[in-house]
């Protein structure tokens, strides 16, 4: 039988693991349905104050280059392998 102690510090360990920060979600450019899924899922990871950033972000893609053919292509490629936080950090460096 385990002591209290022992059952104490098994608990303990189990909500730590539990508690762990997961990966963060990084952005799959590969497809659109990919592209959205992991996009929706990287902007739950941030905290709320820079999900406005990130969408802001997300809009602006394809005005970076004028005349891109294919807007929605650009925007893929452009965040394919990002997180949301490198997103946001991303696009508060473009606005200064």
């Amino acid at each position: 039988m385990f002591s209290l102690r022992t059952s104490v510090l098994l608990a303990a360990g189990l909500l730590a693991a539990a508690c762990s920060s997961p990966e963060p979600t990084l952005i799959d450019g590969r497809t659109e349905e990919s592209f959205s899924r992991t996009a929706e899922q990287a902007r739950t990871d941030l905290p709320v104050a820079d999900r406005l950033a990130f969408d802001r972000a997300l809009a602006s893609a394809p005005t970076r280059r004028f005349g891109a053919a294919d807007g929605e292509a650009l925007r893929r490629l452009s965040f394919d392998g990002m997180t949301g936080a490198e997103v946001v950090a991303d696009h508060r460096a473009r606005q200064k």
